[in-house]
């Protein structure tokens, strides 16, 4: 007997990841998890340089901003418990100071369009349908940075809104980089403060709307929604607030997204790269024992080789 819906993932014939390629991610906090996975096998990654953006159209705003380098001033901000922030961007940018949260964002958009400029994949994870409108400046934000509630209309999304925000993004990231590989993903963090109900609709306004795109815009879309709904569907894959996923769970989605996208070569690293992270690790009881400093130079052979063999640093 079967009791799992495991979910058969067919490889990509082209297109794969190694370690000649460049990777950025946008999106919601899923973004960050398999980031990190790359980051650790040491991919060149840049990873949310704006912070977590959950919404389609918190995405198309900032990379349109990134490509027309979009100039930012104080008058963009809002003040709140003696913070600045930008609505367009994720509390990571906020600073007591304005001048540093304009410089956080103009650093920010000129990294972003460096890593975009070369990338040869681009993976954007699409969090929510909810958005929230400014009352104030009559705009949709990616933040609310924890201003009353009252300062904001929540809706969701229509799909025709979403397949507009999602074609906006491809454009614009052709316009710069004609080649690159776009992945597109739902994140299967469940967002519920919306209600169980409401969450469940949002997800199915990202689904559709991307399936539509994918047809028509030649870009790709790995299931991890899927995956951690159908295949891990047991609260034992979740963290303590029964939301998201645990390391289990992101462990086992990354191992289904290198089956699908990084080459057979490039895992064929993966050992030995995870033997050497580990050993960065290691805590002597004694730093200037022999056995540490045989241990050391050890290390650094084996990581001056790999260095050699990927061009990567560690």
């Amino acid at each position: 007997m079967k009791f799992r819906t495991e979910i058969k993932l067919e490889s990509q014939k082209e297109n794969q990841l190694d370690h000649t390629s460049k990777v950025l991610l946008l999106g919601s906090c899923f973004s960050e998890n398999i980031g990190n996975q790359l980051a650790y096998y040491k991919f060149d990654t840049l990873i949310n340089p704006f912070g977590v953006l959950f919404s389609p159209t918190a995405i198309a705003k900032v990379l349109k901003d990134t490509v027309h380098q979009q100039i930012y001033t104080s008058n963009d901000l809002v003040s709140q418990n003696g913070l600045y922030h930008s609505l367009q961007h994720h509390s990571d940018i906020s600073n007591v100071e304005d001048n540093q949260v304009i410089d956080n964002i103009h650093n920010a958009q000129k990294e972003c369009l460096q890593q975009l400029e070369n990338a040869t994949h681009i993976i954007i994870t699409l969090g929510t349908s909810w958005v929230y409108g400014h009352l104030l400046s009559n705009q949709l934000v990616a933040n609310c940075h924890k201003i009353p509630q009252t300062e904001f209309e929540k809706r969701m999304l229509s799909i025709q809104e979403i397949e507009t925000a999602l074609t906006e993004i491809i454009k614009t990231i052709r316009n710069v980089n004609s080649s690159t590989q776009i992945i597109f993903t739902i994140s299967p963090v469940r967002h519920t403060k919306d209600g169980l109900i409401e969450n469940s609709l949002s997800k199915a306004q990202l689904l559709t709307a991307t399936h539509k795109i994918k047809e028509s815009h030649n870009v790709a879309y790995f299931g991890s929604y899927e995956i951690m709904m159908d295949d891990l569907r047991d609260y034992r894959f979740y963290e303590a607030d029964l939301i998201h996923p645990n390391s289990v769970a992101i462990d086992y989605i990354w191992e289904k997204f290198t089956e699908v996208w990084i080459s057979e070569k490039a895992r064929g690293y993966f050992k030995r790269i995870a033997s050497i992270q580990q050993s960065k690790l290691h805590k002597p009881f004694q730093l200037d024992s022999l056995a540490h400093q045989e241990f050391l130079k050890k290390l650094a052979t084996k990581q001056s080789q790999l260095e050699k063999e990927l061009n990567v640093k560690f």
